[in-house]
């Protein structure tokens, strides 16, 4: 095993994989087409954990990473970003090899698919149920409505359903919003599906996202499948929503000690934004962009919240420490420091080291 002199994403993979069966559990338990998202690991090795578990659909967020899945044998993918009509050559490709899920939320996107798809792609309709980044707002109905019946009446597009993401679980302080977020979403979802299939559309299925309110609701009435993504690793962020226990985060980065500075309680770490992100906590006392977390041969343990990073720059991060952390603390030591947000964090390396030193490869930035 190969020194770590730098840098390094670590992953436990007895954990991810044990997320990984949880999930796809509870999405038979509840009779659930499971449509993972694989924007967090973008690994074609960690797809195939997720194979093994039974999964045959997936969901992406590029063309580019559909395109890697899809040589890896996956070969129905949702593509859950309203749909990047500039990239309408590279689609009728990929949806001549596989079974291609678009999203829409626009007449003028529908006009251009209905022009310039060559092969057949399924077509969702993104819903806005409170969150306000993308899709059609979930009280307009009308609105709705007649993406779905172009799309009905065009010969390369057969309409799926409503999709959405509620993202806006993310920011909130407790379970019960959380939950609350989730239920009314749901609510919101299965009106608008009443209004579409009134309007005389055969079929709609609705479609949810979110790994807060997925992981924490068994409650699913109406829902016909399910993409969460960031719950194969969780984090600090889902800690604290109460989505996941410490023991359930499967991602960590390990990197050197560059500063120790006992008379303001800091060290310095070869850490910095470009490693970790600027994801943070915030709290009426502080702001932290991750905690400092014990490590064994086995692993990590619980993280340690009197040794939060406190500061960011590009290649350095601060932590503060107690008196008696420092003292076992030099530098050229490495320590171990749990994520606020894995997705982005697994984003900024091009592999994992998993606790017993082997790598795991990973899609490469194609920006």
């Amino acid at each position: 095993m190969s020194p770590i002199i730098k840098p390094t994403l670590l992953i436990d993979v007895d954990r991810a994989k044990s997320n990984i069966r949880r999930m796809a559990a509870k999405a038979r338990q509840n009779d659930l087409s499971f449509r993972p998202h694989f924007k967090t690991h973008q690994s074609q090795t960690i797809g195939r954990w997720f194979r093994n578990a039974g999964v045959n659909a997936i969901t992406v967020s590029s063309v580019d990473m559909a395109e890697y899945f899809a040589r890896d044998g996956w070969n129905d993918i949702t593509i859950a970003m309203p749909v990047n009509l500039p990239d309408i050559d590279r689609l009728n490709h990929i949806a001549k090899q596989i079974d291609l899920h678009l999203l829409v939320d626009s007449l003028s996107a529908v006009t251009y698919l209905t022009e310039q798809l060559r092969s057949q792609a399924q077509i969702w309709i993104k819903i806005d149920v409170g969150y306000h980044r993308c899709g059609l707002l979930w009280y307009n109905s009308e609105e709705v409505i007649e993406l779905a019946q172009k799309i009905q009446s065009a010969e390369k597009m057969d309409f799926r359903g409503i999709l959405t993401h509620a993202g806006h679980t993310y920011h909130q302080s407790s379970v019960d919003e959380v939950l609350r977020i989730h239920t009314e979403s749901i609510i919101r979802l299965i009106d608008l599906k009443r209004d579409i299939l009134d309007s005389g559309i055969s079929t709609c299925s609705i479609s949810i996202g979110d790994t807060p309110g997925c992981s924490l609701s068994n409650n699913f009435t109406g829902v016909d499948e399910i993409r969460p993504g960031n719950f194969v690793f969780y984090d600090l962020m889902q800690l604290r929503l109460g989505t996941c226990r410490y023991q359930d985060i499967a991602v960590a980065v390990t990197c050197p000690v560059i500063g120790k500075y006992p008379n303001r309680g800091e060290i310095v770490v070869h850490c910095g934004s470009v490693h970790l992100s600027k994801e943070s906590l915030k709290s009426s006392t502080i702001t932290t962009y991750g905690y400092l977390v014990p490590t064994t041969p086995d692993g990590w343990s619980s993280p340690d919240s009197s040794a939060p990073i406190i500061s960011l720059s590009q290649e350095h991060g601060t932590i503060q420490m107690t008196k008696d952390m420092m003292r076992h603390v030099a530098i050229g030591d490495l320590v171990t420091i749990l994520p606020v947000h894995s997705c982005l964090t697994a984003n900024l390396y091009s592999n994992y080291h998993t606790i017993t030193g082997k790598s795991i490869s990973k899609m490469q930035s194609m920006v």
